[in-house]
């Protein structure tokens, strides 16, 4: 635990607080992975759901911010998560001066968006993330944040328990 500057990490500290404890929300201790730590990478069930917890990082040149999402392979260089990984979801928290919340993505939408990889296949170890109150700077940026947002939790203010029920709960259909 010692790679990590503070354990737990201060966001998801708050997304306990404002969503899980509010919503009910049966949630195990978090495991930190000690090579992603600068993103606050941290394992945990949530519901019985595998969760793959990461704070995104805002850069200084581009639009939005920056995560990663990979995994140690067996033979030791890093990989994409495949979708037959034990991962049901994938919470980014996104906060900056402008904002607060989480993007909540299945590992489906994040199949079908080229992130994680299908037997091997395809996949990123990073990307980027567009919450509600970034201006986009290109066409793509544009269409990323367009789906994006359909996963998004805002954790500023009071908190739409509905719509964390809806995100951590629906697990899409194949």
């Amino acid at each position: 635990m010692s790679a990590h500057p503070s354990w737990p990490p201060a966001d998801l500290l708050a997304a306990r607080e404002r969503v899980y404890g509010p919503c009910g929300f049966a949630c195990s201790p978090p495991v930190p992975e000690a090579e992603s730590a600068a993103y606050d990478a941290c394992a945990f069930t949530l519901e019985g759901l595998a969760v793959r917890f990461r704070s995104a990082r805002t850069t200084p040149t581009r639009a939005g911010q920056f995560v990663t999402v990979w995994k140690r392979s067996p033979g030791g260089p890093i990989a994409p998560f495949d979708v037959s990984d034990p991962v049901d979801l994938f919470v980014v928290s996104s906060r900056d001066g402008d904002g607060f919340g989480q993007f909540v993505l299945p590992v489906d939408a994040l199949r079908r968006r080229g992130v994680v990889s299908v037997d091997g296949a395809g996949g990123k170890r990073a990307f980027r993330v567009y919450p509600p109150w970034v201006t986009t700077t290109s066409r793509q940026a544009e269409r990323t944040q367009a789906w994006q947002l359909e996963y998004f939790l805002s954790l500023d203010g009071a908190v739409d328990t509905a719509r964390a029920r809806e995100l951590y709960l629906a697990q899409p259909a194949g």
